[in-house]
């Protein structure tokens, strides 16, 4: 007797002649037998990718802490009792210093975040040197600076800047659970703004903060069925931060995490998928698992913003034993 899932039509090639996912469309792939969804996520990568390349970003925290927002994940926030004390913003000299250092380490992109809600006017023009001096060193810029206005990023798009990077966190449902200050359309609104400029956009969210599975897939639907999927899709794991709301979140089950980095280059085929946040919680095995199930960015150093990262020499070594190469730096 057959005992394998039947359906009239595949999933997958359905979705792909289609214009918009639906979520039972998403679940339905998200709960295939653990080997396909792996074998038709690693099919789809090496239709868009070399299978054995990753993209390797850096990112810089800018502007450290006192953020109005109240996310419940983040220790910037002036909400919680992080222990981490605020900063003034960096100047552009010292950040482009920085950048130069990750260029000759091998990174190709520059990540640059402040905690602000979103810039004000009398920090715009060290914003604007810092995205020209990175790009002045064959770098691709990206950057997170909280929600932007039009005209905050046209001026940035002036400058040079590729990426901005703005989560939507989870799903619109799940959203209130995890932030009060902002709201979902806020998100969409600032995406927007930064498609309309012409910069490309980087877009994901953070898993294990207590949602539902129908929560993460309901955030890659989301993202997939925006006017242009993100050009890069982040996809967190939390990292409990002591003094924060989510400081006792239980993780999430690595499988399941594999399964969402396997729908997202699914629903998501010709986007950088990053493994993002939490890889220190990761074995090997399960980055090698996220790999092949499509990941193909990861940010290299030491931190993130505030969080540990694993560092360059480990990266290393688990690329040797993988065969897995730095993605070329892009040529302008």
């Amino acid at each position: 007797m057959n005992l394998e899932p039947q359906w009239n039509d595949d999933p997958v090639a359905t979705s792909r002649s289609s214009t918009r996912w639906s979520r039972e469309t998403a679940q339905v792939v998200y709960d295939l037998p653990f080997n396909d969804l792996l074998f038709r996520a690693q099919t789809i990568h090496r239709e868009n990718f070399d299978p054995n390349r990753v993209q390797l970003s850096r990112l810089l925290s800018i502007k450290t802490g006192g953020c109005p927002e109240d996310c419940g994940y983040c220790s910037q926030s002036s909400h919680h009792q992080s222990g981490l004390k605020a900063s003034k913003l960096m100047e552009a000299e010292r950040v482009i210093a920085e950048a130069t250092k990750a260029r000759d380490a091998g990174a190709t992109r520059y990540c640059m975040g402040a905690a602000w809600r979103s810039p004000k006017e009398r920090d715009m023009d060290a914003v604007v040197a810092m995205v020209e001096g990175v790009r002045a060193l064959g770098m691709e810029t990206c950057m997170t600076l909280g929600m932007l206005d039009l005209d905050q990023a046209q001026r940035l798009k002036r400058a040079g800047l590729d990426y901005y990077n703005h989560n939507i966190d989870t799903s619109e449902r799940y959203y209130s659970e995890v932030i009060s200050t902002r709201t979902f359309a806020d998100r969409l609104d600032t995406l927007a703004n930064v498609r309309d400029a012409g910069i490309k956009v980087c877009c994901g969210g953070i898993v294990g903060m207590g949602e539902e599975k129908a929560d993460r897939i309901d955030m890659l639907v989301t993202l997939a069925n925006l006017p242009e999927p993100p050009d890069s899709v982040p996809i967190n794991m939390l990292i409990p931060i002591e003094g924060t709301p989510l400081g006792e979140a239980e993780p999430i089950e690595p499988i399941e995490f594999v399964r969402t980095i396997a729908l997202a280059r699914i629903m998501m085929p010709k986007s950088h998928v990053r493994l993002s946040a939490g890889r220190t919680a990761m074995s090997d095995e399960m980055q090698a698992l996220c790999f092949f199930a499509g990941a193909n960015s990861i940010f290299v150093g030491d931190t993130l913003l505030t969080a540990d990262n694993p560092g360059e020499d480990k990266d290393s070594a688990l690329f040797r034993r993988l065969g897995i190469k730095p993605m070329e730096r892009q040529r302008r």
